[in-house]
């Protein structure tokens, strides 16, 4: 039997948690905005686009850094957090200079601005906004003073009360970042010198801090965890699909296109030092948090090639097929080098094992698949007002054809207890 990812019309299909009877709601007028997105992602889903090169237009894709969209340092009561592609559209205002904004707004600039697929950057926004928010916003750092949208909804989170990424550790954030210390090890929301030292020592490939880089670079970064965090975790979704993304998305939104290279973005170290905020050169780097900007003349990726869900699998396999160990699901268990896999097999009850995780979209299916079953249902227990119901069903229906594709096998059994051996585990996806 075949399902869809997204079952019931649903993100999150589990019984629901205990909350107050609290209802979210939002206008005529957000309804609308949500309709219109999830019209978008079903066209998006429906246009089958081949190999085919976009031509470069430079008018296009050069993305304004100045009037409206000129680089503002944050306030004092700006939010910031582990992100440097979110604080970098938050300092060019694309989203809000607060920090905190919504999830449609937070959709819209991440597939205007980078190039994201809308259906990729609905999931993430949406996730965020369940996992760190209030379901419809989400701070991209930390716990907003006040209420998340001034008075549109509560700052209740589906998790308790909403704290923003930057406390997302092991359910969005995780360990073996690129430029990110681990959560027990260091600090996990600000920029890691010695780390960022030793990506740009890295010999650069054909498109400078390209995938071939960042590949070798994420099994440097698994590998130090391993050695150094006796509560490292590496979890389904959290490292399969988002510790990937980690490493793909520093190449693939923040590289530079251009009519030299129509095809593929090359990101140099200038680019990268700006996207990341860091200034210096090696050996005497600085960073500090709010210098994240784009840098001048910076143009994204072409009109009609977004990087979409799919895009991120097909690097997520490439990575594992570069570095085959990143694969392995599990932890150490409370000393560094004690590192111990979870059988696939045995956590999925046969639906998924080692030797068929690389078969056709069965990586997405078990990562995705991982975060339905062990997240809580957005949609029952009277948690969101009938607009704002309807708005998230609607980009949840839309979502769901897009894993429809994907064509998973019926995962039924999850058996989380299998992480209960790692101290790191927590309520990790």
């Amino acid at each position: 039997m075949r399902v869809s990812l997204i079952c019931s019309a649903t993100l999150f299909p589990l019984a629901c948690f205990a909350f107050p009877a609290i209802k979210r709601e939002i206008s005529e007028d957000t309804l609308a905005q949500y309709a219109a997105l999830a019209a978008k992602i079903s066209r998006e889903v429906e246009v089958k686009r081949g190999p085919t090169r976009r031509a470069f237009d430079a008018d296009a894709q050069r993305i304004s850094t100045t009037g409206e969209h000129a680089y503002v340092s944050p306030g004092p009561d700006d939010i910031r957090g582990p992100c440097p592609g979110l604080n970098t559209l938050a300092n060019h205002g694309y989203i809000s200079r607060t920090g905190v904004d919504s999830i449609l707004a937070v959709t819209t600039a991440a597939n205007e601005v980078f190039g994201m697929s809308l259906g990729l950057a609905t999931f993430l926004s949406v996730y965020s906004g369940v996992m760190t928010g209030d379901i419809t916003s989400f701070s991209i750092g930390g716990k907003p003073k006040s209420s998340l949208l001034g008075g549109l909804t509560s700052s209740l989170g589906l998790l308790g009360e909403g704290q923003g990424l930057s406390a997302s550790h092991n359910r969005f954030e995780c360990d073996a970042s690129p430029t990110r210390a681990d959560y027990n090890t260091g600090d996990p929301v600000s920029l890691n010198l010695a780390q960022f030292e030793q990506l740009v020592a890295m010999p650069k490939g054909p498109n400078g801090y390209d995938l071939t880089v960042m590949n070798q670079f994420r099994g440097a970064g698994f590998n130090r965890s391993i050695a150094t965090n006796g509560h490292f975790f590496a979890g389904p979704f959290t490292h399969l699909a988002v510790n990937a993304a980690a490493y793909s998305f520093t190449y693939r939104f923040f590289g530079n296109w251009s009519a030299e290279r129509p095809g593929e973005g090359y990101l140099d170290l200038e680019t990268l030092k700006s996207f990341e905020g860091v200034i210096g050169e090696p050996g005497n780097f600085q960073w500090k948090q709010g210098r994240e900007r784009f840098p001048e003349n910076w143009h994204r990726r072409p009109i009609g090639d977004e990087y979409s869900l799919f895009s991120l699998m097909l690097d997520a396999v490439d990575a594992i097929t570069t570095v085959p160990y990143v694969i392995a699901i599990g932890g150490n268990t409370g000393k560094p080098n004690t590192f111990t896999g979870v059988n696939v097999g045995d956590l999925t009850g046969g639906v998924f094992n080692a030797q068929t995780l690389l078969q056709g979209n069965n990586l997405a299916c078990f990562a995705f698949q991982a975060v339905n079953l062990a997240s809580p249902d957005i949609l029952r227990g009277g948690l969101l007002g009938d607009l704002a119901q309807t708005a998230v069903q609607k980009l949840t229906e839309a979502l769901g054809s897009i894993f429809a594709t994907l064509n998973c096998p019926q995962l039924v059994k999850y058996d989380t207890s299998l992480f209960n051996a790692f101290p790191g585990a927590g309520s990790g996806l």
